[in-house]
């Protein structure tokens, strides 16, 4: 039997986690992102970093599910609990 692949077991360091960002932010679309950032997230620790974001584990999990596109304040919010920043470079 086969297990579901989950990125989330493969995210270990803050460079694994902004090299895997760096690369979802190639692809078109604010809820791919925010799931990408959700893996890292739970890859983290949801509960830690809810805290750290001062959110509520459910709203944080609802804001990162991909089902939507969280307004920028949160994704702010829980990049900076996850101790990355948000770098803009040219095209």
């Amino acid at each position: 039997m086969t297990t579901p692949y989950d990125v989330a077991d493969h995210l270990h360091t803050p460079e694994d986690m902004a090299a895997y960002l760096h690369a979802c932010l190639e692809e078109p679309g604010a809820a791919f992102i925010a799931k990408a950032i959700g893996d890292i997230t739970r890859a983290q620790g949801l509960p830690e970093v809810a805290r750290k974001a001062q959110m509520s584990r459910e709203s944080l999990s609802k804001a990162l599910s991909g089902d939507r596109s969280p307004d920028f304040d949160t994704i702010l919010q829980v990049l900076g609990a996850l101790g990355l920043k948000l770098h803009v470079s040219i095209a």
